[in-house]
């Protein structure tokens, strides 16, 4: 029986990026309950990367991961136009004032002359022109390619079903034996870590419902991805003639293979032809994901308090993606005992540490 210096249980972003940070510093296993990595989360992304989209708190880690999504190819300029109508100007005025001094460039408009068809009501915009399409497949791929290259194992098929301090690990693909236990399960980070022996830490996984449409007319050239000030939908081109639209969901539930609901799917076209004055020709597509977040919606990096052989990567929401690099660089650096990467000395990751979750002793 192979023994790894560290198994991560889960192979989606976090987890792959993870590996692929670690390199050949360490021996890794990578197991996936799946049998293919990203199915539940990763591979359902609404692919887009934004500086502001998590909150302050998320931010730094999302703009100092920029830099290597724009070299590594993975980025492509969008823009991000936040919407409101006038008795939402105080929540532009909040949103503009939670990123005063952040360098996110945030830039008050008029949205109507940006989105043809915009209905007289939703006068007030803040254009976010940093964001940008993420290719999320390309850079899952990456990860786990680099991960590989740095002598990672990756086991798919391997739901974990028992986990023996020591780390002796049962799974469908057979028994693993590790130092170092990695929870980076995504909506099943909780119930991995019970699994361990380890009290859970409130993750709660919530649905995000995605529709394809084809609309009349069809979205012009060069619009942003348009997102409700408050929360309502958000849409944005894809491909020719198509628009990804989401009623910005959160309905929280236990971890399955979630599918869209069709009331949900209702409302997100109600919202929509409630903000353009465009006809929806045909829903082409209609899936569903998770996103998983810590009661305080901050996402958690570092070992259990107390514990030396167990490591959280997990409650990410929606914003796993757009922060991998810096994310999983940070969180190499805790788990290794290393000082972390040029690009991320700057950020304190006492924020993101599962003690802020844990009474004192």
């Amino acid at each position: 029986m192979a023994r790894y210096d560290i198994a991560i249980v889960g192979a989606g972003i976090a987890g792959a990026s993870l590996a692929a940070a670690i390199g050949s510093r360490a021996s890794v296993v990578l197991l996936e309950g799946e049998d293919s990595p990203g199915y539940h989360a990763t591979g359902r992304s609404a692919a887009y990367w934004s500086e502001s989209y998590g909150g302050p708190g998320v931010q730094p880690l999302t703009t100092a991961s920029g830099p290597a999504l724009t070299k590594g190819g993975f980025l492509d300029p969008l823009g991000s136009l936040h919407i409101g109508r006038r008795q939402d100007a105080a929540k532009i005025d909040a949103f503009l004032g939670a990123f005063a001094g952040s360098g996110v460039a945030l830039a008050p408009v008029d949205p109507r002359s940006l989105v043809p068809g915009l209905r007289e009501d939703w006068s007030l915009g803040v254009m976010e022109a940093s964001s940008a399409y993420i290719d999320v497949a390309a850079l899952h791929a990456d990860c786990l390619a680099r991960a590989r290259r740095g002598g990672a194992t990756l086991v798919t098929g391997a739901p974990l079903r028992s986990a023996v301090p020591g780390w002796r690990l049962e799974t469908g693909a057979g028994t693993f034996e590790a130092d170092i236990l990695v929870d980076a399960a995504g909506a099943w980070a909780d119930p991995v870590a019970a699994l361990a022996g380890i009290a859970p830490l409130g993750i709660q996984p919530y649905r995000r419902t995605v529709v394809q449409l084809r609309t009349d007319p069809a979205p012009p050239a060069g619009l942003p991805h348009v997102a409700d000030i408050s929360g309502g939908f958000y849409f944005k081109p894809e491909g020719v003639g198509r628009l990804w639209l989401s009623p910005h969901d959160e309905t929280p539930v236990d971890p399955h293979d979630v599918q869209p609901e069709e009331l949900d799917v209702a409302l997100a076209i109600d919202r929509f032809e409630r903000a353009v004055d465009w006809r929806v020709a045909a829903v082409e597509r209609r899936w569903a994901g998770l996103r998983s977040f810590a009661p305080d919606r901050l996402p958690v990096y570092g070992f259990e308090p107390g514990r030396r052989d167990f490591f959280w990567c997990a409650g990410q929401g929606g914003f796993g993606i757009q922060t991998a690099p810096a994310a999983a660089a940070l969180a190499a650096a805790l788990l290794l005992g290393a000082a972390p990467d040029a690009f991320v000395a700057a950020i304190d990751p006492e924020p993101y540490a599962p003690a802020r979750f844990r009474p004192l002793a």
